[in-house]
C-alpha cells in the first residue's frame, strides 16, 4: 500500500511542498528517507508515544516513509503531524479522500496536542499556489496562516482532532481573518509620538527628510541628547506598510519563529504585522546575529528590520567586521547566505539610523564647563576611524545633536506631531511613486523612494541649474566628497525639493542636503 500526505518546507521567507510517501508491507520495521534532520527522524518516538497514549496501536507494518524532494533538508519537528497521519493510513485507520486535499503540519506532544511550529505564512502561501483546498495546522498558527486568501485553515488542538476530520466524524469551523480590519485595528497604535520631543528642530527636519527619501541616518551628539528618544519615534513618521509589505515582513517574522512571541502591546496584530518594525540589536551582536545565516540559516536583524528601521546605537562599539558585512545589504537590499548544499536569500530592504558620541568621552564640541571634554584628537581619531569610510559613504544623513537646554526642557507646550510629520512624508512618497511609476512598470527590482535610486536615475531626476552645480562643485572640492557622497547628495537634495512640493531642485536644497555630511568637514575632531 502506497498512501501520500501533504506538508511544506521553508526556503528562505518561501516554502516548497513535500511529499510524505507512506509504503507500507507486512513486518515491524521503520525507514525514514528524504533527507532529514535528527529532529525528524525523533518524530518516530513521540509519533508512536502520540499514538498509543490516544488509544491506537502501534504501527504493524513495515512502513517506509519517503520526503520529497529528497534533495531539500527538511528540519525541525513540525512534521510529526503529516507523518502520524501518513502511518495512520497505512493502518487504515485515517480515510484518504481528503487526505490530498489539505497541506498538514503540527509537532506532536507525547499525549498528542498539537503545538506551534514556524514558517506557517509561507507554507499557506506555497499552499494556495500549489491548489490545495486549505490547511490543518495547531490553532495557535491559525490565524496567522488565514491572513492568506482563498484557503480553508483549521487550526486543532489534537491529534484525535484531526483524524476526526479526515474521517469526517466531526464537523470543524475554519479560521477566518479579515485583512482590512487587522490594518484598521492595528494602525498607528504606538505610543511613540514627536511631540513628546523638546527642541533639536534641526534633528526633526533631519528625520523627516530621512523618512520622506528612506535615508539611512547617523546622529552624532553628547549622552542624553535625546539620540535614542528620537530614532525610536522614526518608525511613526514613515509611511503605512501596505499589503504586500505587511506579507512579506510577516513572512520573515514567521520563518524566524517570532510571530508567537509578539504581544499585542507591541502595536502588532496576532496574525499580520501591520506596523513598519524597529530592530535595535544591542553592539555585542554577531555577524550572524546582524546579516543572518548559521548552520541552518535564519533571518538576521537587518531582515527582520526589512520595511523597516534597523537603529544601531553606539555605532562605534559594534565589531567593526559586524558593521563592514552590512554594506552590501545596503546597496542590495538583500542578503544571500550561501552553505556547501544552499543558498537562501532573505531580504533586507530597510532604513539605517545610527547614533554615536563625538568622542569617547562624549562630550566633544558641546562648550560646556561642567562637562569638557578630556579626549586627544588622536583619541578623538582612533574613535572614528572604527567606522569604515565605505560605510559613512553610504549613511546619506549625518545630523550633529547637542544637548538641550533646560529652559527648552521644561517647556509644556507638545512639539509637532508624528501626525503632522507623517501626513508631509507621506506627500512626498506620493510624489516619488509617481516619478517612478513608469521605470516601475518594467523594471524586475521595482523603486519605492529616491534612496533607492540608480546612478541612471540620478541623472535623469536629480539635475541642477547653474547655481546649485556651483555650488555642489565647491563642496566636492572643500570636503573631499567621494563619487558615492555625489550621489547621495543629490538624493537627499531631490527628496528635500520633494518635501518643498518643487519639481526641481533649487540651490537651498543642495545646501541643506551638504549640510547633512557633518563627518566629512575637514575641521570635525579638531
Amino acid at each position: 500500500m502506497l498512501i501520500k500526505c501533504y506538508g511544506a518546507a521553508p526556503q528562505g521567507i518561501d516554502a516548497v511542498i513535500v511529499t510524505i510517501e507512506v509504503h507500507a508491507v507486512p513486518g515491524f520495521e521503520f525507514t525514514l528517507v528524504g533527507l532529514p534532520d535528527n529532529a525528524v527522524k525523533e518524530s518516530h518516538e513521540r509519533i508512536v508515544a502520540a499514538l498509543t497514549v490516544n488509544g491506537y496501536n502501534k504501527p504493524r507494518h513495515t512502513l517506509t516513509i519517503n520526503m520529497a524532494p529528497a534533495d531539500i533538508k527538511k528540519e525541525g519537528a513540525a512534521y510529526d503531524l503529516p507523518l502520524a497521519i501518513g502511518m495512520l493510513t497505512a493502518e487504515e485507520e485515517v480515510k484518504t479522500a481528503l487526505l490530498g486535499q489539505y497541506l498538514i503540519m503540527g509537532e506532536l506532544s507525547l499525549d498528542g496536542t498539537l503545538q506551534p511550529i514556524q514558517g506557517v505564512l509561507p507554507m499557506a502561501l506555497a499552499a494556495r499556489k500549489a491548489g490545495f483546498k486549505g490547511m490543518i495546522l495547531p490553532e495557535q498558527n491559525a490565524r496567522e496562516a488565514a491572513v492568506v486568501q482563498g484557503l480553508e485553515v483549521y487550526g486543532l488542538k489534537n491529534l484525535l482532532e484531526v483524524v476526526r476530520f479526515l474521517n469526517e466524524t466531526q464537523a470543524f469551523e475554519p479560521t477566518r481573518v479579515d485583512t482590512a480590519e487587522e490594518f484598521a485595528n492595528h494602525a498607528f497604535t504606538s505610543d511613540l509620538d514627536f511631540s513628546d520631543v523638546r527642541g533639536q528642530e534641526n534633528v526633526r527636519r533631519a528625520m523627516e527628510v530621512a523618512a520622506a527619501g528612506g535615508h539611512n541616518m547617523l546622529m552624532v551628539g553628547p549622552p542624553g541628547a535625546g539620540k535614542s528618544m528620537m530614532a525610536k519615534r522614526m518608525p511613526s513618521i514613515l509611511p503605512p506598510l501596505n499589503l504586500e509589505e505587511a506579507l512579506e515582513t510577516t513572512k520573515i517574522y514567521s520563518v524566524s519563529g517570532l510571530m508567537a512571541r509578539r504581544k499585542e502591546s507591541d502595536g502588532m496584530s496576532s496574525a499580520l504585522i501591520v506596523q513598519r518594525p524597529f530592530r535595535s540589536p544591542h553592539h555585542t551582536v554577531t555577524d550572524v546575529a546582524l546579516v543572518g545565516g548559521g548552520t541552518n540559516p535564519h533571518p538576521g536583524e537587518i531582515s527582520l528590520a526589512h520595511n523597516g528601521v534597523l537603529f544601531l546605537d553606539e555605532l562605534p562599539e559594534y565589531k567593526r567586521s559586524a558593521l563592514e558585512v552590512m554594506r552590501q545589504p545596503l546597496e542590495d537590499r538583500k542578503i544571500c547566505v550561501t552553505r556547501t548544499k544552499m543558498s537562501v536569500e532573505y531580504p533586507a530592504s530597510f532604513m539605517l539610523v545610527a547614533a554615536m558620541n563625538p568622542c569617547p568621552c562624549g562630550h566633544y564640541g558641546e562648550n560646556n564647563p561642567a562637562h569638557p571634554c578630556t579626549c586627544t584628537p588622536a583619541q578623538i581619531h582612533r574613535y572614528m576611524s572604527r567606522i569604515s569610510g565605505p560605510l559613512l559613504d553610504r549613511i546619506d544623513i549625518q545630523c550633529e545633536i547637542k544637548a538641550v537646554p533646560y529652559s527648552t526642557l521644561k517647556d509644556t507646550a507638545p512639539g509637532e506631531s508624528s501626525e503632522v510629520m507623517r501626513e508631509r512624508v507621506m506627500r512626498a512618497r506620493k510624489v516619488q511613486q509617481q516619478r517612478f511609476a513608469a521605470y516601475n512598470a518594467e523594471a524586475q527590482k521595482p523603486i519605492h523612494c529616491n534612496a533607492q535610486m540608480t546612478p541612471k536615475l540620478v541623472r535623469e531626476f536629480c539635475q541642477l541649474d547653474a547655481q546649485g552645480d556651483k555650488m555642489l562643485s565647491y563642496a566636492m572640492d572643500k570636503m573631499g566628497l567621494s563619487a558615492r557622497a555625489y550621489d547621495r547628495i543629490l538624493k537627499v537634495a531631490r527628496t528635500i525639493a520633494d518635501l518643498c512640493e518643487s519639481p526641481s531642485i533649487g540651490v537651498n536644497h543642495i545646501s541643506e542636503a551638504i549640510s547633512y555630511r557633518s563627518l566629512d568637514r575637514e575641521d570635525w575632531c579638531g
